[in-house]
Protein backbone atom coordinates (compact mmCIF):
# COMPACT_ATOMS: atom_id res chain seq x y z
CA UNK A 1 0.00 0.00 0.00
CA UNK A 2 0.84 3.50 -0.52
CA UNK A 3 2.23 5.43 2.25
CA UNK A 4 0.57 8.56 3.44
CA UNK A 5 3.51 10.70 2.48
CA UNK A 6 3.57 8.75 -0.76
CA UNK A 7 -0.08 9.68 -1.90
CA UNK A 8 -0.51 12.96 -0.27
CA UNK A 9 2.64 14.09 -2.30
CA UNK A 10 1.21 13.77 -5.50
CA UNK A 11 -1.41 16.64 -6.75
CA UNK A 12 -4.08 15.18 -8.68
CA UNK A 13 -5.85 16.75 -11.87
CA UNK A 14 -9.21 16.01 -10.44
CA UNK A 15 -11.03 14.43 -7.52
CA UNK A 16 -14.23 12.26 -7.24
CA UNK A 17 -15.71 11.61 -4.29
CA UNK A 18 -18.44 9.07 -3.20
CA UNK A 19 -21.10 10.40 -1.53
CA UNK A 20 -22.62 8.11 1.01
CA UNK A 21 -20.45 7.33 3.98
CA UNK A 22 -17.85 9.87 2.52
CA UNK A 23 -19.37 13.34 1.95
CA UNK A 24 -22.94 12.57 3.37
CA UNK A 25 -23.61 10.71 6.86
CA UNK A 26 -26.55 8.57 5.22
CA UNK A 27 -24.90 5.11 5.19
CA UNK A 28 -26.64 4.65 8.43
CA UNK A 29 -29.81 5.94 6.41
CA UNK A 30 -29.59 3.00 4.41
CA UNK A 31 -29.03 0.67 7.50
CA UNK A 32 -31.97 1.89 8.87
CA UNK A 33 -34.11 1.68 5.58
CA UNK A 34 -32.75 -1.69 5.62
CA UNK A 35 -34.22 -2.99 8.77
CA UNK A 36 -37.54 -1.04 8.38
CA UNK A 37 -37.68 -3.06 4.51
CA UNK A 38 -37.04 -6.12 6.45
CA UNK A 39 -39.53 -5.46 9.50
CA UNK A 40 -41.97 -4.51 6.78
CA UNK A 41 -42.05 -8.21 5.28
CA UNK A 42 -41.85 -9.88 8.84
CA UNK A 43 -38.33 -10.85 8.39
CA UNK A 44 -35.12 -10.13 10.18
CA UNK A 45 -31.66 -8.95 8.41
CA UNK A 46 -29.15 -12.07 8.79
CA UNK A 47 -26.10 -11.44 10.86
CA UNK A 48 -23.57 -9.23 9.57
CA UNK A 49 -25.87 -8.40 6.29
CA UNK A 50 -24.85 -4.97 6.88
CA UNK A 51 -21.32 -4.56 6.16
CA UNK A 52 -22.37 -6.97 3.12
CA UNK A 53 -24.64 -4.54 1.80
CA UNK A 54 -22.50 -1.15 2.32
CA UNK A 55 -22.17 0.55 -0.86
CA UNK A 56 -24.28 -1.74 -2.88
CA UNK A 57 -26.35 -0.41 -5.29
CA UNK A 58 -30.11 -0.19 -4.07
CA UNK A 59 -31.33 -2.19 -6.61
CA UNK A 60 -28.68 -5.25 -6.19
CA UNK A 61 -29.17 -4.18 -2.25
CA UNK A 62 -32.92 -5.38 -2.81
CA UNK A 63 -31.88 -8.48 -4.58
CA UNK A 64 -29.26 -9.53 -1.74
CA UNK A 65 -31.61 -8.63 1.09
CA UNK A 66 -34.22 -11.34 -0.58
CA UNK A 67 -31.30 -13.80 -1.17
CA UNK A 68 -30.13 -13.18 2.40
CA UNK A 69 -33.55 -14.58 3.89
CA UNK A 70 -34.10 -17.44 0.73
CA UNK A 71 -37.43 -15.17 -0.48
CA UNK A 72 -35.82 -14.28 -4.12
CA UNK A 73 -39.74 -13.66 -5.36
CA UNK A 74 -39.40 -10.53 -2.61
CA UNK A 75 -36.86 -8.94 -4.72
CA UNK A 76 -39.03 -5.89 -6.21
CA UNK A 77 -40.78 -5.67 -2.74
CA UNK A 78 -37.87 -5.20 -0.93
CA UNK A 79 -36.01 -3.05 -3.01
CA UNK A 80 -39.12 -0.85 -3.35
CA UNK A 81 -39.44 -0.53 0.29
CA UNK A 82 -35.81 -0.51 0.93
CA UNK A 83 -35.62 3.24 -1.17
CA UNK A 84 -39.00 4.65 -0.04
CA UNK A 85 -37.50 4.50 3.44
CA UNK A 86 -34.55 5.69 2.83
CA UNK A 87 -36.14 8.48 0.90
CA UNK A 88 -38.12 9.78 3.87
CA UNK A 89 -34.55 9.17 6.61
CA UNK A 90 -32.58 11.13 4.30
CA UNK A 91 -34.54 13.86 3.79
CA UNK A 92 -35.55 14.07 7.37
CA UNK A 93 -31.88 14.49 8.28
CA UNK A 94 -29.30 15.42 5.61
CA UNK A 95 -25.80 15.46 7.56
CA UNK A 96 -22.18 15.60 6.18
CA UNK A 97 -19.77 13.66 7.52
CA UNK A 98 -17.08 14.88 9.46
CA UNK A 99 -14.74 17.44 7.71
CA UNK A 100 -16.52 16.74 4.55
CA UNK A 101 -17.69 20.31 3.83
CA UNK A 102 -14.53 22.03 4.61
CA UNK A 103 -12.27 19.43 2.92
CA UNK A 104 -14.74 20.38 -0.48
CA UNK A 105 -14.04 23.75 0.17
CA UNK A 106 -10.46 23.65 0.15
CA UNK A 107 -10.54 21.71 -3.01
CA UNK A 108 -13.02 23.76 -5.22
CA UNK A 109 -11.62 26.30 -7.84
CA UNK A 110 -8.28 24.75 -7.45
CA UNK A 111 -9.42 21.22 -9.48
CA UNK A 112 -12.56 19.95 -11.30
CA UNK A 113 -14.23 18.01 -8.60
CA UNK A 114 -17.08 15.13 -9.08
CA UNK A 115 -19.44 12.55 -7.50
CA UNK A 116 -19.52 9.04 -8.50
CA UNK A 117 -22.04 7.25 -6.12
CA UNK A 118 -24.25 4.54 -6.55
CA UNK A 119 -27.46 6.34 -5.11
CA UNK A 120 -29.93 7.74 -7.07
CA UNK A 121 -29.47 11.52 -8.99
CA UNK A 122 -32.47 13.01 -6.60
CA UNK A 123 -30.91 11.65 -3.23
CA UNK A 124 -27.26 12.76 -4.06
CA UNK A 125 -28.13 15.96 -5.71
CA UNK A 126 -30.96 16.73 -2.94
CA UNK A 127 -28.31 15.37 -0.03
CA UNK A 128 -25.76 18.01 -1.67
CA UNK A 129 -28.09 20.72 -1.84
CA UNK A 130 -29.58 20.55 1.30
CA UNK A 131 -25.99 20.70 2.69
CA UNK A 132 -24.66 23.61 0.70
CA UNK A 133 -22.23 21.55 -1.14
CA UNK A 134 -23.77 21.01 -4.54
CA UNK A 135 -22.37 23.95 -6.35
CA UNK A 136 -18.56 23.11 -5.76
CA UNK A 137 -19.47 20.08 -8.31
CA UNK A 138 -18.92 20.26 -11.64
CA UNK A 139 -20.68 16.47 -12.62
CA UNK A 140 -22.41 13.90 -10.98
CA UNK A 141 -22.66 10.26 -12.11
CA UNK A 142 -24.64 7.74 -11.01
CA UNK A 143 -26.05 4.29 -12.74
CA UNK A 144 -29.60 5.97 -13.32
CA UNK A 145 -28.49 9.05 -15.46
CA UNK A 146 -29.63 8.00 -17.95
CA UNK A 147 -26.71 6.13 -20.02
CA UNK A 148 -27.50 2.33 -20.08
CA UNK A 149 -23.83 1.70 -20.46
CA UNK A 150 -23.57 3.56 -16.58
CA UNK A 151 -23.11 0.12 -14.24
CA UNK A 152 -23.21 0.88 -10.92
CA UNK A 153 -20.06 -0.21 -8.43
CA UNK A 154 -18.38 -1.82 -8.05
CA UNK A 155 -18.01 -1.87 -11.78
CA UNK A 156 -15.45 0.63 -12.92
CA UNK A 157 -18.18 2.61 -15.17
CA UNK A 158 -19.41 5.84 -12.50
CA UNK A 159 -15.28 6.60 -11.84
CA UNK A 160 -14.56 6.25 -15.20
CA UNK A 161 -17.26 8.19 -16.62
CA UNK A 162 -16.73 10.81 -14.00
CA UNK A 163 -12.54 11.15 -14.50
CA UNK A 164 -13.56 11.83 -18.27
CA UNK A 165 -15.90 14.59 -17.63
CA UNK A 166 -13.36 16.14 -15.74
CA UNK A 167 -11.55 16.26 -18.47
CA UNK A 168 -8.43 13.91 -17.27
CA UNK A 169 -7.37 10.76 -17.24
CA UNK A 170 -8.53 8.06 -14.69
CA UNK A 171 -4.43 8.34 -13.45
CA UNK A 172 -4.38 11.74 -13.16
CA UNK A 173 -7.75 11.67 -10.87
CA UNK A 174 -8.06 10.72 -7.19
CA UNK A 175 -11.02 9.17 -5.35
CA UNK A 176 -12.55 8.96 -2.24
CA UNK A 177 -14.37 6.30 -0.88
CA UNK A 178 -15.50 4.71 2.55
CA UNK A 179 -16.95 1.32 1.37
CA UNK A 180 -14.82 -1.34 -0.45
CA UNK A 181 -17.37 -1.87 -3.32
CA UNK A 182 -16.10 2.09 -4.01
CA UNK A 183 -13.20 1.13 -3.77
CA UNK A 184 -12.79 -2.00 -5.92
CA UNK A 185 -14.61 0.17 -8.92
CA UNK A 186 -12.45 3.21 -8.41
CA UNK A 187 -9.16 1.03 -8.42
CA UNK A 188 -10.63 -1.17 -11.43
CA UNK A 189 -11.60 2.53 -13.37
CA UNK A 190 -7.99 2.95 -13.44
CA UNK A 191 -8.23 6.47 -10.15
CA UNK A 192 -5.70 6.23 -7.05
CA UNK A 193 -7.70 5.63 -4.69
CA UNK A 194 -8.22 7.14 -0.44
CA UNK A 195 -10.41 5.44 1.73
CA UNK A 196 -11.27 7.12 4.27
CA UNK A 197 -13.69 5.94 7.97
CA UNK A 198 -13.42 2.89 9.43
CA UNK A 199 -10.96 0.43 7.76
CA UNK A 200 -12.89 -2.56 6.40
CA UNK A 201 -12.20 -5.63 8.08
CA UNK A 202 -9.90 -8.66 5.75
CA UNK A 203 -7.70 -7.59 3.18
CA UNK A 204 -9.99 -5.66 0.73
CA UNK A 205 -8.85 -1.98 2.10
CA UNK A 206 -5.10 -3.25 0.67
CA UNK A 207 -6.88 -2.01 -2.79
CA UNK A 208 -6.67 1.28 -1.89
CA UNK A 209 -3.61 3.40 -1.83
CA UNK A 210 -4.10 4.73 1.52
CA UNK A 211 -6.88 4.85 4.01
CA UNK A 212 -6.98 7.51 6.95
CA UNK A 213 -9.58 7.35 9.80
CA UNK A 214 -11.55 10.62 8.46
CA UNK A 215 -11.25 13.41 6.20
CA UNK A 216 -10.10 15.91 8.62
CA UNK A 217 -7.15 14.25 9.53
CA UNK A 218 -4.44 17.00 9.69
CA UNK A 219 -2.48 15.35 6.95
CA UNK A 220 -4.88 15.37 4.13
CA UNK A 221 -6.55 19.40 5.41
CA UNK A 222 -2.88 20.43 5.01
CA UNK A 223 -1.96 18.39 1.22
CA UNK A 224 -5.43 19.92 0.28
CA UNK A 225 -4.31 23.28 1.18
CA UNK A 226 -1.03 22.71 -0.66
CA UNK A 227 -2.97 22.03 -3.88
Amino acid sequence: MTTTAQLLDWSPRAVVFDCDGTLMDSERHWQEARNLAFREFGLQPPPGFAEQAKGVHYADCGRLMAESVHKPELTDGLTAALLDHFLELVTDDPVTMPGAAHLVRLLAGRMPLAVASNCPMVVVEGSLERAGLRGYFQHIVVPDSGDAEVRPKPWPDVYALAARLCGVPPEEALAVEDSLTGVESARTAGLRVLGVGPRPPGDGAERADLWLPSLHTPELLTWAEAN
